[in-house]
């Protein structure tokens, strides 16, 4: 008993618990699988992800409204591979919306300004912070060449549900903490 007692203050002292590790592995599993599902579906995302200096995923995004809605969604900052930081993707909107709603999104920043901005920000919110532009795909896959000049491009896609938005516009990114 005590020795138990002395685990659960340890880990409370740490802030870590078993339940956040896990829900890390499952996090880092399914951006994993997201990154693998992008590069499948655009070979030229592939190419310009690999000339990115960072690549912020979110594996799954849902949403859901009526007419108020709300959108939330955990993901990481990867830099040459590795995951450097958590962060979570929120957004808040009031219209006619009716639905739910699960995306992926993936967002590249291809400049080191840009990249460094958005690190060094406390929330970073698009259309106040910065903008990103969203990448259309033609056929086989191929990016609109006028994506390939801007710093920051986001891709939208696994969209499931009822309710079908490709725009960022409004969404804050935070960091979350990384023992949690």
């Amino acid at each position: 008993m005590k020795i138990a007692l002395g685990i659960l203050t340890a880990l409370f002292l740490l802030n870590v618990s078993p339940a956040n590790a896990a829900r890390k592995i499952v996090l880092d599993a399914r951006i994993e699988e997201a990154i693998e599902e992008f590069y499948e579906q655009t070979s030229a995302g592939e190419k310009l992800a690999k000339k990115a200096k960072g690549m912020l995923v979110f594996p799954t995004v849902g949403k859901a409204g009526f007419g108020i809605g709300g959108e939330y969604g955990e993901g990481a900052l990867i830099i040459k591979g590795e995951k450097v930081q958590y962060y979570s993707s929120a957004a808040a909107s009031i219209g006619f919306q009716i639905g739910v709603q699960s995306k992926r999104q993936i967002i590249l920043f291809l400049e080191k300004s840009d990249l460094e901005s958005f690190q060094h920000s406390e929330g970073w919110e698009v259309g106040v912070d910065g903008s990103i532009a969203i990448a259309t795909l033609g056929a086989g896959g191929e990016i609109d060449t006028k994506m390939l000049n801007q710093p920051v491009v986001g891709f939208i896609f696994g969209n499931k549900g009822l309710m079908f938005n490709l725009s960022l516009e409004g969404t804050k990114f935070s960091k979350i903490e990384k023992n949690k």
